[in-house]
């Protein structure tokens, strides 16, 4: 009987051990699985972006998809060198992010088989050139990323969070489903290379389909108005998959447009105002809500639909020069939009990363008490202020490449021939602007209040030490991409070419036509390659100016004597004094009242020393607000009329059954 009981005190820390080992057997399969992706795909994306060309491989399934071609183009190829890399670097960022709820006990097992699932497909979305394929991929994607959004589904918040999501995931392909369907019968194949014949001899047919197509992957984007399932997912998903999602995923939604206009060459010049009048709307409305979130990841996932706008600002403005003949306008359109599609990825990606970081060690996502994490966790703080600096696009970080060619690309398009042409681009480049210094206000505020000052509360005091090496590592990796693209972009110019020219070929200039490959990237370079050589030149004597200010100061702190200020006649700091984030962006909130849905929370002193008070604000999204809230709340007072028909009375459910049959027989005679 002793020895019974001895064997059975020994079973449950030995099955947690194997469970463990388990766990990371698969986890390490994952990072297995990726780093072979990344290993035979990235090749051939390089070869494909800097020989042209492209590499097919056909599947022959069965009859209903018919031979299905799995192709790397130069479109898909510039998206197969983000995807397999962001998603590795992201799950080795896993390893340490997940670590507490592996200690408590939860499984990662599903979490990892979804995360490569979603790399995967998203693989299987830029590559898969039939129509029921992509299909396919498309849901695999939304159903996976669902999965992995309501990892911590006992939260009831982060349950509602994941279904909202799916739902707006399945608008989404609905739209995409019609657009299909109506090529499909055109053409009698779901093949793209039947669809390009199709749009290309049909205008009319053209622009409906991409109507519809912005819409479905707009949704997908994260575009206004279909942006409410965003702020919502991206919080309540752990922070490596908020960043594999806001850095990559959104980004198919780009890709879907994009491969669209690449099948249906030129577009009308109604569709080229709308993309661009959206995207200058979308980037707005981003940016103005996201330096109103207390909470750091809300924040994030508000600026990545800012950059979304500003990403489709540069293909609006690319399509724009193809409507008008406007090659320059086109081409550094395009290429500026494509590039920021790689510059968010990367600074998007390293900002969410660096939110985990924090989050891991605070157990709190709510920056008013947070503060003082730059003597704790100096290596985030600097990684995370690299990515700040990359997102208010100033140099030497990447952001400031894509947005100055979206600007450059817009000042050549002020000489279009047409009124309205100019007006638009005019708003575009004066909202662009404010757009940078609205970002600027925005991270400056979230860095400054997370990291600097004083502990506002006891979930920034009780930190002991930094992020662990296995988080830090992947955020260092992003941070030296960030910089290396902001030096040497000429380098990076270089694989856009392909992508680029395969939106632009069917322009009717002979300049874009009929000149090889080798020719056109020569002729390409030429034109920007002085400008990207100037700006190389400001980032690196940016540096050497910034690295001799250091120098200087502590040389200076060396000599000086240094003493406590006066402290106004308090012995000691007061934490609560400090500046909070509401009170940082306030003044510049209360310009925009009507934009904004308002809500406080106050508490006032009703005493001479009051220990309790208390004030916060927070700011709801109009639309939200005033348009889905209400109508889902129209919904549930509409379904809730019918519950009195659920009885559970067998015979009752046999008279609806036979009441629907005598009217649809009624209706049927009535129709005929």
């Amino acid at each position: 009987m002793f020895c019974i009981v001895r064997l059975l005190a020994l079973a449950k820390p030995l099955t947690r051990s194997i469970n463990r080992l388990i766990l990371r057997m698969i986890y390490f399969i994952g990072i297995f699985i990726l780093l072979i992706a990344a290993i035979l795909l990235l090749p051939q994306a390089f070869g494909v972006l800097l020989n042209g060309g492209s590499i097919v491989k056909t599947f022959d399934f069965n009859p209903l998809f018919g031979a299905v071609n799995f192709v790397i183009d130069p479109l898909s190829a510039f998206f197969i060198l983000i995807i397999p890399v962001m998603g590795l670097i992201s799950l080795i960022y896993a390893k340490g992010y997940l670590k507490p709820y592996l200690d408590k006990g939860k499984s990662i097992n599903s979490h990892t088989m979804f995360f490569v699932t979603l790399v995967i497909s998203m693989l299987g979305v830029v590559t898969c050139q039939n129509a029921l394929g992509f299909l396919i991929c498309w849901e695999i994607m939304s159903l996976s990323s669902f999965f992995l959004v309501i990892f911590e589904s006992e939260k009831k918040e982060i349950l509602n969070a994941g279904v909202k999501y799916l739902v707006f995931m399945h608008i989404s392909v609905i739209f995409i489903i019609i657009f299909f369907a109506m090529l499909s019968i055109k053409a009698g194949s779901y093949d793209f290379n039947a669809f390009s014949a199709i749009l290309q001899n049909n205008p009319h047919l053209k622009d409906v389909v991409f109507l519809l197509a912005f819409i479905g992957f707009g949704v997908k984007a994260g575009f206004v108005p279909f942006h409410n399932w965003l702020p919502e997912a991206h919080p309540a998903a752990p922070s490596h998959v908020s960043a594999i999602m806001s850095g990559v995923m959104i980004k198919t939604g780009i890709y879907g447009i994009l491969r669209i206009l690449s099948l249906g060459g030129i577009p009308s010049k109604a569709l080229c105002y709308m993309v661009l009048a959206v995207s200058v709307i979308s980037f707005l409305y981003g940016i103005l809500y996201a330096v109103g979130q207390n909470d750091v990841k809300k924040m994030l996932a508000y600026s990545s639909i800012e950059n979304i706008g500003i990403i489709g600002a540069g293909l609006g403005l690319g399509m724009l020069g193809l409507a008008y003949n406007q090659q320059i306008v086109a081409f550094l359109g395009f290429t500026g939009g494509i590039l920021h599609i790689l510059n968010h990825s990367i600074f998007k990606e390293l900002l969410f990363l660096g939110a985990g970081c924090v989050y891991l060690k605070t157990h709190t996502r709510d920056m008013e008490i947070l503060g003082g994490l730059v003597e704790k966790m100096p290596k985030t703080a600097l990684l995370f202020l690299a990515g700040s600096v990359a997102i208010c696009g100033l140099p030497p970080f990447n952001g400031f490449i894509g947005e100055f060619l979206i600007y450059l690309g817009m000042l050549k398009g002020l000489s279009i021939k047409s009124f309205f042409a100019f007006l638009i681009l005019i708003f575009a480049i004066s909202a662009l602007a404010m757009v940078g210094t609205v970002a600027i206000l925005c991270f400056t505020k979230a860095f400054s209040v997370i990291f600097l000052g004083h502990p506002r509360g006891e979930n920034a005091s009780q930190v002991k030490q930094d992020a662990p090496f296995t988080m830090l590592c992947p955020m260092g990796i992003l941070a030296l991409f960030a910089l290396l693209i902001g030096l040497l972009p000429n380098l990076i110019f270089k694989i856009l070419i392909a992508p680029v020219f395969s939106l632009i070929h069917n322009s009717p200039d002979a300049g874009f036509q009929g000149i090889p490959y080798a020719k056109t990237l020569a002729a390409s370079l030429s034109q920007l390659t002085p400008i990207l050589l100037t700006l190389s030149f400001v980032s690196f004597g940016l540096i050497v100016v910034t690295g001799i200010l250091m120098l200087l100061k502590k040389m200076y702190n060396k000599k000086s004597e240094t003493s406590s200020t006066w402290g106004c006649g308090y012995n000691k700091p007061i934490f609560n004094a400090q500046y909070t984030g509401s009170s940082y962006v306030s003044p510049f909130l209360s310009m925009l009242k009507p934009l904004f849905k308002k809500v406080f929370d106050v508490k006032k002193p009703k005493k001479l020393f009051p220990s309790d008070a208390h004030f916060s604000l927070q700011i709801e999204d109009i639309e939200e607000a005033y348009v889905l809230s209400p109508m889902v709340k129209f919904d549930e007072w509409f379904l809730s009329k019918f519950e009195k028909m659920q009885s559970g009375n067998l015979q009752a459910y046999i008279k609806y059954g036979l009441i629907f049959l005598i009217l649809a027989i009624l209706g049927s005679f009535l129709i005929g």
